[in-house]
C-alpha cells in the first residue's frame, strides 16, 4: 500500500538566501549565507508510507522474520528519513506491553538479475543475493544495515538535514547484471499472557522452550556452538519459539506487519551524500600485523553484581579509517539504558544521547520502557572525525541483571559540506 504526498516547490534560491540573511531563525540548518551560492532549488520532498508483508503471533511467540524486496522509492534519490512502527490489520499501533518490537533492521542488497529469473533453480533465495552493508566497522554481515531501531522507534527522529541525504539508486555504482533491493529483519516478541515479561523481552533462555540439543546445534555470532553460560539474547528468540505463558492463559492469534514511512528527493548535483556507520560497544578490536579486525558481538550480559548505585559500562575503542563531518547521531538501546556516548581521541563529546521513558498505557508512552532516544544535531562543520582518529562508544545501564543488552552508534558522516 502507498501513500504518496509531495510539497511543491515555491522558493527559488535569491529569495531563499534572503529569508536566511534575514531571519536564521527560520531556517536554521544552514549557518552562514555561503549555502545560498550552492543551494540552486528546494528539493520536491517526496513522502511515501508503505505496509510490510504481515506476519503471525500468538501469546508468547516469537517472529523473527526476513522479508525480501520490501516496497521502496524507485530511482536515484537521497533518502531524509526512514520511520516504521508495528501495527495490527486494522492499522493501529501495537502497545509495546502486547508485543515487544525487539527491533527492525532495513538491509540494502543487490539481486543477480539472470539467477533470480530462473529461481526455480535455486530454492534458497539467499543464493541469488548479495549484501550491500552500511560503512561501520563490524565484521562481515554484523550489523549491516542502514536504518532500524527497537521499542524506541516512534520517539526516535531518523531525519537528515538539509543538505545531506543518504544517496541510493545509482546505476552507475551497481553492476549491469545486479539490481538493487531492500529487505526487513524484524523482530517481534508478543508477551500477552506471559509468565516474566522483562525476561521474555531480553530472550531469557530459560523461559523459552528450546530444543533438547539446542547448545549442542546452535552456533553464535562467532560461528562456535554457544556455550551452556549463555544466558539469553538473539539466538534464545528464534523464529516461533515459546515464552512460558502463565497457567491457563488462552488469548487469540493475530497479524501484524511494520509500517513505514520514507522522505526521499530525486538526487542532483548540489546534494551532499552521508556515509552511515553503526558501531557497537562490544567491539573487539584486534590486530593482525597491520591490518585491524573487528569482532562486534552486536548483545552482552550484565551481570548485576556490585555496587549496584554505580551503572555498568561497556566500552570499545573503534578506529576510523575515514572520517568527516559529524551530521547526525544516536543510538539503538534497550529498556534500562542510561545514556550513551561517542568520544573523540582528545576526549571531546562527540554526542551523547539519553533515552525517553514512557509513563502511561498508550501506544508510543508504554509506563516503563524505553519509547525513544535523543538525536544529536551539531552545528554545521563543528565536529570532524579525522581519517585515522580512534573513537570510544560508550553504553551505560542500569546495573541489574539483564540479557541482550545492546549498544549501537549510529552516525551520518559527510566528506564535505556543500555539493
Amino acid at each position: 500500500m502507498v501513500i504518496p504526498l509531495s510539497f511543491p516547490h515555491v522558493v527559488n534560491r535569491r529569495i531563499m538566501c534572503k529569508v536566511m540573511m534575514l531571519s536564521l531563525s527560520i531556517i536554521v540548518l544552514f549557518s552562514s549565507t555561503t549555502y545560498c551560492v550552492n543551494l540552486k532549488l528546494v528539493s520536491h520532498i517526496k513522502l511515501a508510507t508503505f505496509v510490510s508483508e504481515y506476519f503471525e503471533v500468538g501469546p508468547g511467540t516469537i517472529a523473527a522474520k526476513t522479508l525480501l524486496d520490501i516496497e521502496f522509492p524507485k530511482g536515484h534519490i537521497g533518502v531524509k528519513s526512514f520511520d516504521a512502527k508495528l501495527v495490527d490489520e486494522d492499522g493501529n499501533s501495537v502497545p509495546l506491553y502486547e508485543t515487544y518490537l525487539h527491533h527492525w533492521f532495513a538491509i540494502r542488497y543487490f539481486e543477480n538479475i539472470t539467477m533470480s529469473h530462473n529461481i526455480e533453480k535455486y530454492p534458497d533465495p539467499f543464493k541469488a543475493i548479495t549484501f550491500k552493508r552500511n560503512e561501520g566497522t563490524c565484521q562481515g554481515y554484523i550489523l549491516p544495515h542502514y536504518w532500524g531501531f527497537g521499542g524506541e522507534t516512534r520517539g526516535t527522529s531518523t531525519n537528515i538535514p538539509d543538505p545531506f541525504a543518504l544517496e541510493v539508486g545509482n546505476h552507475k555504482k551497481i553492476p549491469h547484471e545486479l539490481k538493487e533491493k531492500w529487505m526487513f529483519n524484524i523482530m517481534a516478541i508478543d508477551t500477552r499472557g506471559v509468565h516474566d515479561r522483562k525476561g521474555c523481552t531480553e530472550c531469557r533462555c530459560n523461559l523459552f522452550n528450546l530444543p533438547k540439543d539446542f547448545y549442542n546445534v546452535t552456533k553464535g555470532i562467532n560461528d562456535q556452538l554457544l556455550s551452556p553460560n549463555y544466558k539469553g539474547g538473539l539466538f534464545c528468540c528464534q523464529d516461533n519459539f515459546q515464552c512460558k505463558l502463565r497457567n491457563g492463559f488462552l488469548g487469540p492469534k493475530r497479524r501484524l506487519a511494520l509500517r513505514y514511512k520514507l522522505r526521499w528527493v530525486n538526487w542532483k548535483e548540489y546534494q551532499v551524500p552521508v556515509m552511515f556507520y553503526i558501531l557497537d560497544s562490544t567491539d573487539r578490536v584486534r590486530s593482525n600485523g597491520s591490518k585491524k579486525i573487528h569482532e562486534c558481538q552486536i548483545e552482552y550480559t550484565i551481570p548485576g553484581i556490585g555496587d549496584n548505585d554505580s551503572p555498568h559500562v561497556q566500552k570499545a575503542n573503534i578506529l576510523m579509517e575515514k572520517g568527516g563531518y559529524l551530521i547526525y547521531a544516536t543510538a539503538h538501546m534497550h529498556t534500562g539504558v542510561i545514556n550513551a556516548t561517542l568520544y573523540g581521541e582528545d576526549g571531546r563529546i562527540l554526542c551523547s544521547t539519553t533515552p525517553k521513558y514512557g509513563k502511561g498505557k498508550e501506544a508510543g508512552n508504554e509506563e516503563g520502557y524505553i519509547v525513544g532516544m535523543s538525536v544529536c544535531y551539531p552545528k554545521l562543520g563543528s565536529i570532524k572525525i579525522k581519517d585515522g582518529e580512534i573513537l570510544t562508544v560508550e553504553s551505560r545501564y542500569d546495573n541489574k541483571f539483564r540479557t541482550g543488552a545492546m549498544g549501537h552508534f549510529y552516525i551520518y558522516l559527510a566528506e564535505q559540506l556543500l555539493g
